[in-house]
């Protein structure tokens, strides 16, 4: 898909609220009650963070945000997409501009949490081809089997 912009966003802005639910109901769906660590609005609007949103013609198409984590270390939380727009490249777009922004800020390496159920294959597709790697589970994640860490060196 081309023809769309990745900009910071806002996460209380109400059709990006309405993805977050999607994204949590989404989660709540497929994980284990204690693996489900999505990041509320507050959070996701916290200084520290940056959020980023892929629009086309003003329709959102995709969030995600780089977390801080330790030195030298970020983690991407709320990588969600729309429906319409997957498989399109939108995701790939907005994950390497979060690689890409955590590299500016000086960060060694950037890690994530997924699933594991057949409804994650996706993202877990998306992740590898972008060069994430599984891990050990890192921060508070715990080791589950509907759980998997990945971590990409930059």
């Amino acid at each position: 898909m081309t023809g769309f912009e990745i900009i910071a966003g806002n996460p209380r802005e109400s059709d990006v609220a309405e993805l977050l639910r999607a994204h949590l109901q989404f989660a709540r769906e497929w994980s284990l009650p204690e693996n489900v660590k999505v990041l509320g609005a507050d959070a996701l609007a916290s200084d520290d963070v940056d959020f980023l949103v892929a629009r086309r013609e003003g329709l959102l198409l995709a969030i995600g945000a780089l977390v801080p984590f330790e030195d030298g270390h970020a983690e991407i939380k709320s990588m969600h997409t729309v429906d319409e727009a997957r498989g399109r490249g939108v995701g790939w777009a907005v994950l390497e501009r979060l690689a890409s922004i955590a590299d500016e800020r000086g960060c060694r390496r950037v890690s994530l949490e997924t699933g594991t159920d057949k409804a994650f294959s996706p993202a877990r597709r998306l992740y590898t081809r972008a060069g994430f790697k599984v891990c050990p589970p890192f921060g508070a994640y715990r080791s589950s089997p509907d759980s998997v860490c990945m971590t990409r060196r930059l």
